[in-house]
Parts: structure tokens; C-alpha cells; sequence
């Protein structure tokens, strides 16, 4: 269990939506991908942790290329501040179409969605001495997936896991997030009261009616 202090301009709710995935992705993009202003981010899937590294990003200075195959998370990813946008259900070679719109390829590349797929083409999606970050789970077949070391080699390319972030590195990101600099928040879909969390669980196998998290807010 973490234990972190929470500034006194931080409300709970805007807490509880630093959880997982947003945590996951600041410290993929801050630790591992040691992205800077100016530089090109690609970010493979726009789900939780995805649009999180897309607002992180943006918000950090970087130019934001966004990957997905639904045309409502592409749209999302703009709003959060994604300066371009693939669409992976229209595109053949989703890396190809990233170098060419970075002019030589990503910075940092990060799989936020966890597939063999999507994988292979952040690793070539990037430029030389560009980092690859593996944050989506790859499981069962696909926890292998065919990396082109080749191209690893060739290209001189860095490739990271990573996974959540310890409590002792919050304080760089809070701080961030008290100033105003990362707005959480918006990700925020639905706030429920605690008696409503029964169904909200039970929904989750079913498509989503409200975009973002759903925060459960305890009375009192």
C-alpha cells in the first residue's frame, strides 16, 4: 500500500483520478521516456492509460501524435491535447505514418494498449536513439511479441517496461497537478455516490455510457 500526502490544492476527487493509469503513465513518459519539450511523442492506444500520456505529455511541451481505431478516443485525444491523430483502423502501417508526420520518427513511443501489434509499430515508429515504453500488459500469446532487434541495434533504440510508480516520485507530479499544469480532472467521467458502486461494477462488461473514469465518492 502507498501512503502519499496530498496537497491541500488537490481536491479527492482530482486525487482519486491520479490512480493507476495516470501515475502509470507520468512515470513512463517522466522516468523512462525523459521526454522533452519540443519532442515528438507517440502514444499506441487511447484508452485510460493512453489519454493520460496524452495530456502529460502535451501538457509537459511535447507534440503529441495520437494512435487508435475508434474514431471517439481519436477525437478525445485532441481535445486532451494530441496535435496529431492516426486513425489504425484506416492506416496499413500506423509507424510509417508517424515517421512521416514527425519527419523521421518519435522521440518516445509508448504502448499504452498492450498487443503484439501495437508493440512492433511504436518500436518502429521511432527515430534513432528514440525510446520505446512497453506500459500496456502483453499477455498470454502476446507476451512475446517479434521486436526488431535489428532495428534496435541499427537505430540504436532504448526499450523500457514500466509498471505503476512508487509513492516516494508523486511529489513531481502533484506538484504539477496543484499548479494547474495537469488537469486529472478531466478525465474524470462519472462522480457516484457509494451506493451506486454495485452497479457501476456490474456494468463494466458492458460498453460505457460516460466517457473518462468513474470515481465512487465515500459520504462525509
Amino acid at each position: 500500500m502507498n501512503v502519499v500526502a496530498l496537497p491541500e490544492a488537490i481536491d479527492f476527487v482530482t486525487a482519486a483520478s491520479l490512480g493507476c493509469r495516470f501515475a502509470t503513465a507520468y512515470r513512463a513518459i517522466a522516468a523512462h521516456g525523459r521526454l522533452a519539450s519540443g519532442q515528438w511523442l507517440a502514444v499506441h492506444g487511447c484508452g485510460g492509460v493512453g489519454l493520460s500520456a496524452i495530456m502529460i505529455g502535451a501538457a509537459l511541451g511535447a507534440r503529441v501524435v495520437a494512435v487508435d481505431v475508434a474514431e471517439p478516443a481519436l477525437a478525445r485525444a485532441r481535445e486532451l491535447g494530441a496535435e496529431q491523430v492516426v486513425d489504425a483502423s484506416q492506416v496499413t502501417d500506423t509507424a510509417a505514418a508517424i515517421r512521416e508526420i514527425t519527419g523521421g520518427g518519435a522521440h518516445v513511443s509508448i504502448d499504452a494498449l498492450g498487443t503484439a501489434a501495437t508493440a512492433v509499430a511504436s518500436a518502429y515508429s521511432l527515430r534513432r536513439r528514440g525510446r520505446h515504453v512497453q506500459v500496456g500488459l502483453l499477455l498470454g500469446p502476446a507476451s512475446t511479441p517479434p521486436l526488431p532487434m535489428d532495428r534496435v541495434i541499427a537505430h540504436e533504440l532504448e526499450i523500457y517496461g514500466s509498471h505503476g510508480m512508487a509513492a516516494h516520485e508523486y511529489d513531481a507530479m502533484l506538484a504539477l497537478v496543484a499548479d494547474g499544469t495537469l488537469r486529472p480532472d478531466l478525465l474524470v467521467g462519472e462522480v457516484l455516490p457509494l451506493e451506486e458502486a454495485g452497479m457501476a461494477l456490474a456494468a463494466m462488461d458492458r460498453p460505457a455510457t460516460a466517457a473518462g473514469m468513474t470515481v465512487i465518492k465515500l459520504p462525509g
